[in-house]
């Protein structure tokens, strides 16, 4: 199970890079573009797509390459990303696969037979 959401955390993290690379790309032209907003509508809230679209991926990816090692940590960092994911960006024909990959990898992850081996935090 650590396996699978390893591979699921890291496809997942870097599909939603992906849309995070438009989605942060599109605030940014419409700021700079009055046009833009008039044609497609405006961002309702400009931080929290940002903010999402660097976040999300970053701790997708991480909570996967921690999901061998540290389970429970990376599972929680998975479940994390797929929250701000759908928060940001909802659920829709982009977002579905990342938003699924992240819960399932992060299910797994915290739900893996084996506890984490006792070791100290630093």
């Amino acid at each position: 199970m650590r396996n699978a959401a390893l591979v699921l955390g890291i496809t997942g993290g870097l599909i939603a890079m992906l849309i995070g690379f438009f989605s942060y790309g599109y605030t940014v032209v419409a700021e700079n573009h009055a046009e833009v907003n008039q044609l497609f509508g405006p961002v309702s809230n400009v931080q929290l797509i940002r903010l999402a679209s660097f976040a999300a991926p970053v701790l997708a990816i991480a909570g996967g390459a921690m999901a061998r090692v540290r389970a429970l940590w990376g599972g929680v960092l998975l479940l994390i990303a797929a929250a701000l994911i759908y928060v940001a960006f909802g659920f829709g024909v982009f977002t579905m696969f990342p938003l699924g990959f992240c819960v399932l990898g992060g299910v797994l992850a915290i739900a893996a037979g084996k506890p984490d081996e006792p070791k100290a935090h630093f």
